[in-house]
């Protein structure tokens, strides 16, 4: 048993981290994380901020105001020059629990976890559009 308090990420996940980070990469990923499926596109923290701070902007000053903070959370995030990633950002995300229907079933929905929860990963985004026969 390891004495370190926190559990450890997995490398390559965090590669991919970081290539979307530095060189906004984005990349379909489905997440395993304490039983359920998390799957969407890969984003930097910039565009998850942006994102999220254009939701907020035409809203009362205090929507103004977290709009603005987290456009400036975000130009931070990019400024940096650390390698390490301690948070996964997703875009179009989709949460599976179980055989049930995705939650949320609709709309552009942000995502944004710890990389130390995340149990596993594979490449590729689940759709719960039937496939078309050939």
């Amino acid at each position: 048993m390891s004495n370190d308090p926190s559990p450890a990420k997995d490398n390559i996940l965090e590669f991919f981290v970081q290539a979307a980070n530095k060189y906004d990469f984005s990349l379909d990923i489905s997440l395993n994380v304490k039983g359920a499926v998390i799957t969407g596109t890969l984003v930097s923290a910039k565009e998850y901020f942006d994102i999220l701070s254009e939701s907020f902007e035409d809203g009362s000053e205090i929507a103004q105001k977290l709009s603005d903070r987290l456009t400036k959370a975000g130009d931070e995030f990019e400024a940096q020059d650390d390698v390490e990633a301690y948070f996964i950002h997703l875009k179009n995300t989709k949460v599976y629990c179980g055989d049930s229907k995705p939650t949320p079933s609709r709309g552009k929905i942000l995502w944004r976890g710890k990389l130390s929860e995340v149990d596993g990963f594979f490449l590729g985004k689940i759709s719960d559009t039937p496939a078309k026969k050939t």
